[in-house]
């Protein structure tokens, strides 16, 4: 069987990192010696699994993520990861990729924290072409046989939407 796809999504707006005082949009801000999504890109690519950057304008998350399915329609199956979680591990997406083997969709869960990347079966295509809005896969979600997938990394639930997230990241980065 052949791996799902990583869909990075990367077009939101990043307006509450402006709002918080961020100087430009959170992922081009600096963490350490590369930017936001250089980090997360990175470990997509450290992972194997094939992979599509979302990049382009959409309304919403919902909307983000349904133009990626349709570009990536032959695909064995999707992880949805946003693109401001610099800190995933590329063992993580590795495992909730495996885990999809067995399961419709597979939601990780650090420390009790839900996190990403949220991992769909082929059969969920459907609905996720059927996204929009704001609301991202939620719905999706709900409706097939959901699993939580236990996971040790604490990028998965560590999203950079202000400053203090930032912050927050380069502290984890630096074992503190």
């Amino acid at each position: 069987m052949s791996s799902p796809t990583v869909i990075i999504l990367a077009s939101g707006r990043g307006e509450r990192f402006a709002a918080s005082g961020g100087g430009t949009h959170k992922l081009q801000a600096r963490l350490g010696d590369k930017t936001v999504l250089q980090h997360t890109l990175d470990a997509v690519q450290a992972s194997g699994l094939p992979w599509h950057l979302e990049d382009a304008g959409h309304p919403g998350m919902g909307d983000s993520i349904a133009a990626a399915v349709r570009a990536t329609a032959q695909a064995a199956g999707w992880l949805i990861l946003p693109a401001d979680l610099p800190l995933i591990q590329s063992d993580t997406l590795r495992a909730v990729a495996a885990a999809l083997s067995d399961h419709e969709v597979v939601v990780p869960v650090y420390r009790g924290q839900r996190g990403h990347p949220v991992g769909f079966a082929a059969r969920c295509r459907p609905a996720l072409l059927a996204l929009k809005g704001n609301q991202g896969a939620a719905p999706v979600v709900r409706a097939h046989a959901a699993i939580e997938f236990i996971v040790d990394d604490v990028g998965c639930v560590t999203d950079i939407d202000t400053v203090e997230d930032l912050q927050a990241a380069a502290r984890l980065m630096q074992g503190a």
